[in-house]
């Protein structure tokens, strides 16, 4: 996958100035090891001040974890959930983040807690887990860990079901165009929102499936990475579900997928990471697979294959963490996710449209 770093976002100020932000290092870049850290706060205005105070410490021990081997390329990106950013820094809030949406199709896709994510990626395992060690020493008490996942690249970029996973994943402009915000939310240009979910294989099922049928579920060659051609291609094929397009136009995320396992336990996965400027993108996809598009018309990986986890969080940018002070007042939300009472949410009719309740995407500002 092609490398493309992200320069500095510039956005106009209502007083006429001009703001350089920095976004986090969340565009994928080649790298062999990766670690999935999910962490819920604990209680106490101590553990949400111990947080704040080290968003801005974050850019310092990555400098000195990654300047011991300048080669293993480490980076981290940390992430916010719905509830913690409130929590933590209150108004303003980014527009379209929110808690993660449960789905109940012919498949389960589970929302389970979490408050941060890193993401933490190198070359090497060993400095993810420093960097990780560090990470966890640093917030000590005030956070506790609610999944924690190794990821490892699979031989040529292939998934533990022996497919190429990310293919089609947008590179140079396109990546940036697809992940990262621009003036649609303006007090938070240059962030990104990001859902990880962590699914787990059942393999000796998936092979013993005649490769033909591994094929046409994934809507690609096992061999050659070659996508099936339309004619032969069903409907419910992964990569078929997973397309969204609208007035012609792709909308496209940026994933970095990695593979994971146990083999003692017999645990074998994928875990999922999408970045985009707009969850919506990927949240309808997760509608067409685990409902169907139409209902019914599901993505038959999942026979295969079982999300245990779902969560939504916003990527601040750099400047953002920097810029974190622990002893800041923190503002009640002007608009947070709104709270539906017992007989609201039993009058709400269920998603069997195949929709999120979220409308069309017309509203993404790559559609304008």
């Amino acid at each position: 996958m092609e490398e493309h770093k992200i320069g500095p976002v510039s956005i106009n100020l209502t007083n006429g100035g001009e703001q350089i932000l920095v976004p986090q290092a969340l565009l994928p870049h080649l790298t062999r090891a990766a670690i999935f850290l999910v962490l819920t706060i604990n209680p106490g205005q101590e553990h949400r001040a111990a947080v704040r105070s080290f968003c801005n410490e974050l850019a310092g021990l990555l400098r000195a974890v990654g300047f011991r081997d300048l080669q293993g390329r480490l980076s981290c990106v940390m992430a916010f959930g719905s509830d913690a950013w409130d929590r933590l820094f209150g108004s303003p809030r980014p527009k379209e983040l929110h808690p993660f949406q449960e789905l109940r199709g012919q498949h389960h896709a589970v929302s389970t807690p979490g408050d941060i994510l890193f993401h933490i990626r190198s070359a090497r395992m060993d400095m993810c887990f420093e960097l990780a060690t560090q990470i966890l020493s640093k917030l000590g008490n005030a956070v506790s860990a609610v999944d924690e996942v190794h990821g490892f690249t699979y031989f040529d970029d292939r998934d533990l079901i022996g497919f190429v996973d990310g293919t089609e994943n947008p590179v140079a402009q396109a990546a940036i165009d697809a992940a990262i915000i621009g003036e649609e939310d303006a007090a938070f240009a240059g962030g990104s929102y990001v859902i990880v979910q962590k699914y787990l294989h059942d393999l000796d099922r998936w092979n013993a499936l005649p490769i033909e049928a591994q094929e046409r579920i994934i809507g690609r060659r096992k061999l050659s990475d070659i996508e099936l051609d339309d004619a032969v291609k069903p409907s419910s094929a992964h990569n078929a579900l997973t397309t969204i397009i609208e007035d012609g136009k792709q909308l496209e995320i940026v994933r970095d997928n990695m593979s994971f396992g146990d083999v003692g336990r017999g645990e074998f996965g994928t875990y999922f990471i999408g970045y985009a400027r707009s969850p919506r993108r990927i949240e309808q996809m997760l509608v067409n697979m685990f409902v169907g598009r139409p209902p019914g018309n599901y993505d038959r990986l999942l026979d295969y294959s079982r999300a245990v986890t779902g969560t939504l969080f916003f990527v601040p940018t750099a400047t953002f963490l920097d810029n974190v002070a622990a002893s800041d007042t923190v503002s009640p939300p002007v608009n947070p996710p709104a709270e539906e009472s017992g007989s609201e949410a039993a009058s709400k009719p269920q998603l069997t449209d195949g929709s999120l309740g979220i409308g069309s995407l017309k509203g993404d500002p790559q559609h304008e």
